[in-house]
């Protein structure tokens, strides 16, 4: 069974691409052992000399949408594959606000999780004491700068999926099996991408 992990933050179109493949993939029966990791954009472009932004998380627009899905990923991991999709859809698929505290609270009750317990952990400060920890681990131990990021098999690397799997489920499976395979047997090909796409 294959074991990797792959960083994201709410507000990266290819991070939800890359987490749609993960997500639908392991829900077509993909035998994957997946670590989902947050990495914060905000804090990954704090200028030299600036306060990280976990000393001032109100000031970043993603923060609490990432701690939120950190938090639901341990609390309540069955329900987290979902929690997540629609987390991503909240941005990317309805242009709404990641800031609001409604609308974030409005998904965790659709899937059934304990909000009220979810915000109570952020407001206490573990979810972002967790988001921080494992985002400097993620720079730290792989060099993590962006999202998606894949590490496998002791190599990372940060991966662009162009489309999103919709419900193809071997289409998903395709796709990150190529890229694990990658990972782990090309290490020789450091970069590879198109000039042009076609439209």
């Amino acid at each position: 069974m294959p074991a990797f992990s792959v960083n994201w933050d709410y507000r990266c179109p290819f991070a939800r691409n890359a987490n749609e493949h993960v997500l639908v993939g392991l829900a077509a029966g993909a035998e994957w052992d997946v670590t989902f990791v947050p990495f914060s954009l905000g804090q990954a472009h704090v200028e030299e000399g600036q306060a990280p932004i976990w000393d001032r998380p109100a000031e970043d627009s993603g923060l609490l949408v990432l701690q939120v899905g950190t938090a639901v990923r341990d609390l309540d991991p069955v329900r987290f594959p979902g929690v997540h999709a629609d987390l991503f859809a909240l941005r990317h698929d309805r242009g709404l606000d990641l800031r609001d505290a409604g609308l974030i609270r409005a998904v965790l009750v659709d899937h059934g999780v304990d909000a009220d317990h979810v915000f109570s952990v952020v407001e206490q400060g573990g979810a972002l004491d967790t988001v921080r920890k494992e985002h400097e681990a993620s720079a730290r131990d792989h060099e993590v700068w962006g999202v998606p990021t894949f590490v496998h098999d002791g190599r990372a690397a940060f991966v662009r999926l162009m489309d999103r799997p919709g419900d193809d489920g071997d289409h998903a499976r395709r796709s990150i099996d190529r890229v694990l395979d990658l990972l782990a047997n090309h290490a020789e090909l450091n970069e590879f991408k198109h000039t042009s796409l076609a439209r």
